[in-house]
Protein backbone atom coordinates (compact mmCIF):
# COMPACT_ATOMS: atom_id res chain seq x y z
CA UNK A 1 0.00 0.00 0.00
CA UNK A 2 1.71 3.23 -0.78
CA UNK A 3 1.88 6.53 1.73
CA UNK A 4 -0.27 9.44 1.71
CA UNK A 5 2.03 11.34 -0.20
CA UNK A 6 1.71 14.20 1.95
CA UNK A 7 4.03 12.30 4.60
CA UNK A 8 7.18 11.70 2.82
CA UNK A 9 8.60 15.76 2.16
CA UNK A 10 6.84 16.85 5.90
CA UNK A 11 9.51 17.04 8.19
CA UNK A 12 8.26 15.16 10.75
CA UNK A 13 5.52 12.92 9.91
CA UNK A 14 2.91 12.08 11.76
CA UNK A 15 1.91 8.47 10.80
CA UNK A 16 3.34 5.68 13.37
CA UNK A 17 7.03 5.00 11.77
CA UNK A 18 6.74 1.08 11.72
CA UNK A 19 10.22 0.29 10.57
CA UNK A 20 10.54 -3.07 8.53
CA UNK A 21 13.44 -4.43 5.98
CA UNK A 22 13.20 -4.54 2.21
CA UNK A 23 15.54 -6.78 -0.62
CA UNK A 24 17.04 -4.20 -3.00
CA UNK A 25 19.63 -4.53 -5.29
CA UNK A 26 22.42 -1.41 -5.54
CA UNK A 27 25.27 -1.29 -7.53
CA UNK A 28 24.53 -5.04 -8.69
CA UNK A 29 24.76 -6.26 -4.86
CA UNK A 30 22.15 -7.48 -2.69
CA UNK A 31 21.51 -5.75 0.39
CA UNK A 32 18.57 -5.85 3.24
CA UNK A 33 18.00 -2.27 4.41
CA UNK A 34 15.42 -0.89 6.37
CA UNK A 35 12.16 2.01 5.83
CA UNK A 36 9.46 2.83 7.84
CA UNK A 37 6.21 4.45 7.13
CA UNK A 38 6.14 8.03 6.18
CA UNK A 39 8.97 7.74 3.82
CA UNK A 40 8.90 8.16 0.31
CA UNK A 41 8.61 4.31 -1.19
CA UNK A 42 8.83 2.17 1.85
CA UNK A 43 8.14 -1.16 0.16
CA UNK A 44 10.76 -1.27 -2.49
CA UNK A 45 12.80 0.71 -4.54
CA UNK A 46 10.43 2.96 -6.76
CA UNK A 47 10.63 2.51 -10.47
CA UNK A 48 11.80 5.90 -11.35
CA UNK A 49 15.02 5.61 -8.73
CA UNK A 50 15.82 2.59 -10.42
CA UNK A 51 15.80 4.02 -13.73
CA UNK A 52 17.86 6.72 -12.47
CA UNK A 53 20.62 4.27 -10.87
CA UNK A 54 20.63 1.73 -14.60
CA UNK A 55 20.63 4.75 -16.74
CA UNK A 56 22.96 7.54 -15.17
CA UNK A 57 26.10 7.68 -16.59
CA UNK A 58 29.56 6.88 -13.52
CA UNK A 59 29.26 9.90 -11.23
CA UNK A 60 32.52 11.41 -10.66
CA UNK A 61 34.79 9.50 -8.97
CA UNK A 62 36.14 12.20 -6.50
CA UNK A 63 34.83 15.43 -5.24
CA UNK A 64 31.14 16.29 -3.96
CA UNK A 65 28.66 14.49 -5.10
CA UNK A 66 24.90 15.52 -4.14
CA UNK A 67 21.35 13.53 -3.95
CA UNK A 68 18.48 15.81 -3.84
CA UNK A 69 15.78 14.15 -1.57
CA UNK A 70 17.64 11.13 -0.42
CA UNK A 71 14.49 9.10 1.32
CA UNK A 72 15.96 5.94 2.51
CA UNK A 73 19.05 6.39 0.96
CA UNK A 74 19.37 4.55 -2.36
CA UNK A 75 20.92 6.84 -4.30
CA UNK A 76 23.25 7.99 -1.92
CA UNK A 77 24.08 4.55 -1.18
CA UNK A 78 24.72 3.63 -4.87
CA UNK A 79 27.09 7.24 -5.21
CA UNK A 80 29.05 5.72 -2.12
CA UNK A 81 29.63 2.68 -3.45
CA UNK A 82 30.61 3.69 -7.09
CA UNK A 83 32.81 6.58 -6.01
CA UNK A 84 34.54 5.59 -2.35
CA UNK A 85 36.79 8.27 -2.71
CA UNK A 86 34.05 11.34 -2.81
CA UNK A 87 32.11 12.49 -0.31
CA UNK A 88 28.87 11.99 -0.62
CA UNK A 89 25.50 14.61 0.71
CA UNK A 90 22.33 13.05 0.58
CA UNK A 91 19.97 15.81 1.67
CA UNK A 92 15.90 15.29 2.64
CA UNK A 93 13.71 17.50 4.93
CA UNK A 94 12.08 14.56 6.50
CA UNK A 95 14.24 13.62 9.61
CA UNK A 96 12.57 9.95 9.70
CA UNK A 97 14.00 9.20 6.13
CA UNK A 98 17.39 10.87 7.19
CA UNK A 99 17.48 8.51 10.06
CA UNK A 100 16.82 5.76 8.17
CA UNK A 101 19.47 6.46 5.23
CA UNK A 102 21.95 6.68 8.27
CA UNK A 103 21.57 3.36 9.11
CA UNK A 104 21.37 1.78 5.93
CA UNK A 105 24.46 3.38 4.95
CA UNK A 106 26.06 1.89 8.46
CA UNK A 107 24.40 -1.19 7.76
CA UNK A 108 26.15 -1.50 3.98
CA UNK A 109 29.08 -0.14 5.17
CA UNK A 110 29.83 2.98 3.35
CA UNK A 111 31.65 5.59 5.43
CA UNK A 112 31.73 8.17 2.61
CA UNK A 113 27.97 9.83 3.11
CA UNK A 114 26.50 12.23 4.89
CA UNK A 115 22.76 12.22 5.62
CA UNK A 116 21.27 16.18 6.87
CA UNK A 117 18.85 18.49 6.40
CA UNK A 118 19.18 21.38 3.58
CA UNK A 119 20.74 24.12 5.79
CA UNK A 120 23.06 21.87 7.15
CA UNK A 121 25.19 21.36 3.67
CA UNK A 122 27.86 24.29 3.81
CA UNK A 123 27.40 26.94 1.91
CA UNK A 124 30.74 26.94 -0.62
CA UNK A 125 30.51 23.62 -1.81
CA UNK A 126 30.05 23.00 -5.49
CA UNK A 127 29.07 19.44 -6.39
CA UNK A 128 30.81 17.38 -9.34
CA UNK A 129 27.50 15.15 -9.82
CA UNK A 130 24.07 15.65 -8.75
CA UNK A 131 21.61 12.50 -9.00
CA UNK A 132 17.83 12.90 -8.09
CA UNK A 133 14.27 11.55 -8.57
CA UNK A 134 12.68 14.78 -7.53
CA UNK A 135 9.79 15.03 -5.74
CA UNK A 136 7.01 16.10 -8.18
CA UNK A 137 4.05 15.84 -6.02
CA UNK A 138 5.32 18.70 -3.70
CA UNK A 139 4.32 20.83 -6.47
CA UNK A 140 5.51 23.11 -9.38
CA UNK A 141 6.36 26.10 -7.00
CA UNK A 142 8.29 23.99 -4.40
CA UNK A 143 10.07 21.87 -6.91
CA UNK A 144 11.11 24.77 -8.75
CA UNK A 145 12.34 26.34 -5.69
CA UNK A 146 14.35 23.00 -4.89
CA UNK A 147 15.96 23.10 -8.19
CA UNK A 148 16.70 26.27 -8.00
CA UNK A 149 18.62 25.99 -4.83
CA UNK A 150 20.54 23.12 -6.01
CA UNK A 151 21.33 23.18 -9.77
CA UNK A 152 22.89 26.19 -9.68
CA UNK A 153 25.89 24.92 -7.29
CA UNK A 154 27.16 22.48 -10.29
CA UNK A 155 30.90 22.87 -10.27
CA UNK A 156 31.98 23.68 -13.88
CA UNK A 157 32.46 20.47 -14.91
CA UNK A 158 30.05 19.48 -13.01
CA UNK A 159 27.06 17.19 -14.47
CA UNK A 160 23.28 16.60 -12.85
CA UNK A 161 20.98 13.58 -14.03
CA UNK A 162 17.45 14.10 -12.82
CA UNK A 163 14.70 11.08 -13.88
CA UNK A 164 11.59 12.40 -13.87
CA UNK A 165 8.28 10.61 -15.58
CA UNK A 166 6.84 11.43 -18.52
CA UNK A 167 3.34 12.47 -17.46
CA UNK A 168 4.26 14.23 -14.94
CA UNK A 169 6.01 17.05 -16.94
CA UNK A 170 9.49 15.76 -17.17
CA UNK A 171 9.50 17.25 -21.02
CA UNK A 172 7.82 21.28 -19.03
CA UNK A 173 10.72 20.42 -16.51
CA UNK A 174 13.30 20.59 -19.07
CA UNK A 175 12.03 23.94 -20.91
CA UNK A 176 11.78 25.62 -17.87
CA UNK A 177 15.68 24.64 -16.42
CA UNK A 178 16.89 25.53 -19.93
CA UNK A 179 14.88 29.30 -19.32
CA UNK A 180 16.44 29.85 -16.21
CA UNK A 181 19.31 32.44 -16.11
CA UNK A 182 21.85 29.66 -14.67
CA UNK A 183 24.37 28.81 -17.26
CA UNK A 184 23.16 25.45 -17.62
CA UNK A 185 21.94 23.41 -20.49
CA UNK A 186 19.47 20.24 -19.69
CA UNK A 187 18.80 17.92 -22.44
CA UNK A 188 17.31 14.57 -22.61
CA UNK A 189 19.63 11.62 -22.00
CA UNK A 190 17.23 8.74 -22.01
CA UNK A 191 13.47 7.40 -21.77
CA UNK A 192 12.71 4.12 -20.12
CA UNK A 193 9.88 2.77 -18.70
CA UNK A 194 7.76 6.02 -18.51
CA UNK A 195 10.28 7.70 -17.27
CA UNK A 196 13.05 10.51 -18.88
CA UNK A 197 16.48 11.16 -17.49
CA UNK A 198 17.43 14.44 -18.10
CA UNK A 199 20.94 15.35 -17.94
CA UNK A 200 22.00 19.54 -16.65
CA UNK A 201 25.31 20.75 -17.61
CA UNK A 202 26.59 24.30 -17.35
CA UNK A 203 27.39 25.62 -21.31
Amino acid sequence: MSEPTDHYFTAEPATPEERRTIEVTLDGRPFTLTTARGVYSPDRLDPGTAVLLQGAPDPSRTGDLLDIGCGWGPISITLALRSPSARVWGVDVNRRSLDLARANASAVGVDNATFCEPDDVPDGLRFATIWSNPPIHVGKAALHALLERWLPRLADDGVAHLVVQKHLGSDSLQKWINAQEWGLRCTRLSSAKAFRILEVRRG
